[in-house]
């Protein structure tokens, strides 16, 4: 399994959820098997998410994706995301 996490800024926490929470059965048919959202303690739009995948290659596939790239636009992410890939070791 892969974990993905992601981590970025965005403009309204509450709009950004509602649409990550929209997005959730497309996630799925993108190859996401699970996922979890992170909000900073300090920071309401300091935002870090994980998503699991079987393989590397599907992580990838789904964070060069042009989908994702317009909901994340649509939900108001206002910096350059963070992306870093983990395997249990």
């Amino acid at each position: 399994m892969i974990r993905m996490f992601v981590r970025h800024d965005v403009g309204d926490y509450g709009k950004w959820r509602r649409a990550y929470d929209a997005f959730d059965a497309e996630r799925r048919t993108m190859g996401v098997l699970g996922d979890a959202v992170y909000q900073s303690a300090e920071k309401e739009g300091d935002v870090t998410a994980h998503h699991d995948f079987e393989t590397l290659e599907t992580a990838k596939a789904f964070i060069g994706s042009q989908r994702l790239r317009e909901v994340m636009g649509a939900a108001g992410v206002t910096s350059v995301p963070t992306i870093w890939f983990t395997k249990l070791a």
